[in-house]
């Protein structure tokens, strides 16, 4: 199977913007402009898929935190569901938005420059995927399976997804506490 397809026109990608409502960093409009990923999203039409995956990032963290993870620069954790609902809703609009590229395989849209890492984000258990685009599809793509232990190294900082990926005792600090105070 093809890894890679033709890509989209400017106008394409502008509308899949607007559609979205997101802003893709400039290396990912150079990317699509070239070519796509044969198994990766379709920008080019209404694709519940993306509105899925848009919405990832909130419900995957939102299981979680139901499940009894807390991040402490939240403050208190609530005592009902929909408070802590509203608290994780909050925090993400205040940090930068991932849009998907495959699977659960994130770029964040800000900053919106070239070299934003890659998340592979799956609610708390979040982790880098990629330094950047190119490091990220050359792994993707490659033949070996194994080859994806990724090596703390040269990672631009996002705020917020960086700290879940760089400091995951913070989140499982909390869960191991509340676990512990269930018994």
């Amino acid at each position: 199977m093809a890894d890679w397809t033709s890509g989209y026109t400017a106008a394409q990608l502008d509308e899949a913007q607007e559609r979205y409502e997101v802003r893709f960093p400039r290396d990912l409009i150079d990317l699509l402009s070239e070519r796509r990923p044969a198994r990766g999203y379709d920008w080019h039409t209404e694709d519940p898929r993306i509105r899925e995956m848009l919405n990832w990032p909130f419900d995957l963290l939102l299981f979680d935190v139901e499940n009894g993870f807390w991040w402490p620069d939240w403050g208190d954790r609530p005592t009902s569901a929909e408070e802590r609902a509203e608290v994780l809703r909050a925090v993400l609009k205040r940090v930068s938005r991932l849009i998907p590229l495959l699977g659960h395989r994130f770029l964040p849209e800000t900053p919106s420059e070239e070299g934003n890492p890659v998340f592979s984000m799956h609610g708390f258990d979040t982790i880098y995927y990629g330094r950047d685009l190119t490091d990220y599809f050359q792994h993707e793509f490659s033949v070996r399976l194994f080859d994806r232990v990724p090596v703390k190294q040269d990672y631009k900082f996002i705020p917020f997804w960086s700290d879940l990926v760089e400091k995951p005792e913070v989140g499982y600090a909390f869960y191991e506490a509340e676990v512990s105070s269930r018994r």
